[in-house]
């Protein structure tokens, strides 16, 4: 080998050694978000990748991969390498698909390294602001009385708006048509234009138009009323006892992520729940951060798997 090519190769050889050895990020970071712009995964997608940006220094660009619940962003990060370069922004399907899909193309568990849960957040039942029903009753009663008359919009087939919905209607011993959309930033125009009967968005999604009286909230899906919108009652306030649903985002990324980028992930992430200006963005808008460790989102996704095993089997939901 000649003096110039040892020369070479030992400059590229140091200069690797100088990129791996800084500290990470030294590039521009991917967040995959499971459905279409203008939602509220969307919406707070983008927000956390500002403050993740922020905080780490490098770009947080975010990629919408929408589809299938979350099914082909989940498959993309899934396939991604362990680096912390590719993170994802899971929503509830993330532990409802086990259950409604033969076959995933991926672990929900072993493919994904749990970072942190983000925020929790009731879904809402609303309709359009010309809508006969004024309260929820009225709203039971013609959906029992008149079977499959009326219709109501999702963000997908297994979406927390759509499960929202099909508890519902078991609960209320009712039927309603399905019209899925991909996600809930284009199902939004039919719902406001009366083109579909109601919906469960998020409540994030849809307190901006209930506020400007587009929409009409006939109740939240917690047990609980939410601290961002507390006239609106609760659904089993409206007559339906027992009803408890909430949707939920987090943070992970692939499989056999370093620890120590495991954890500095950690940090900025709660840091920018910690933020007052990201966290009074979130509350205003219905949801609650949910700040914690690694190890209890871990444990909290595994429970959600268990409940909503359970729950999908009792109401039957199919994907369509």
């Amino acid at each position: 080998m000649s003096l110039i090519k040892k020369v070479i190769l030992l400059s590229a050889l140091m200069f690797s050694g100088f990129v791996s050895a800084q500290e990470y990020p030294v590039k521009p970071i991917k967040l995959v978000v499971g459905f279409s712009p203008g939602g509220a995964a969307d919406t707070v997608g983008r927000a956390l990748a500002e403050g993740l940006s922020q905080r780490l220094g490098q770009p947080v660009i975010v990629e919408n991969a929408a589809g299938a619940n979350g099914n082909i962003a989940a498959d993309l990060v899934a396939r991604s390498k362990g680096d912390g370069y590719v993170l994802y922004f899971p929503s509830i399907g993330h532990a409802v698909n086990p259950s409604l899909y033969k076959k995933l193309s991926y672990d929900p568990i072993k493919d994904f390294t749990a970072i942190g849960l983000v925020f929790t957040a009731p879904n809402v039942l609303v309709v359009p602001a010309n809508s006969p029903y004024k309260k929820l009753s009225d709203l039971i009663a013609d959906a029992k009385a008149n079977p499959g008359k009326l219709n109501f919009a999702s963000s997908g087939n297994g979406t927390s708006v759509h499960l929202s919905a099909e508890l519902f209607l078991k609960m209320a011993n009712a039927q309603a048509t399905h019209i899925p959309y991909k996600g809930t930033g284009s199902a939004m125009p039919d719902i406001l234009s009366g083109v579909v009967n109601m919906s469960f968005p998020n409540l994030p999604s849809a307190l901006p138009h209930v506020k400007a009286g587009t929409l009409r909230a006939l109740g939240v899906t917690t047990s609980k009323r939410s601290g961002a919108a507390p006239e609106i009652p609760t659904i089993a306030e409206g007559g339906l006892a027992g009803y408890d649903m909430s949707t939920w985002y987090g943070l992970v990324a692939p499989a056999n992520l370093p620890e120590k980028i495991k954890q500095r992930l950690h940090k900025e992430l709660q840091a920018v729940l910690a933020d007052p200006k990201f966290k009074d963005k979130l509350i205003a808008q219905g949801a609650d951060p949910a700040p914690g460790s690694s190890a209890d989102f871990d444990k909290f996704i595994k429970v959600e798997i268990e409940r909503w095993r359970v729950i999908i089997s009792q109401t039957k939901i199919t994907i369509q």
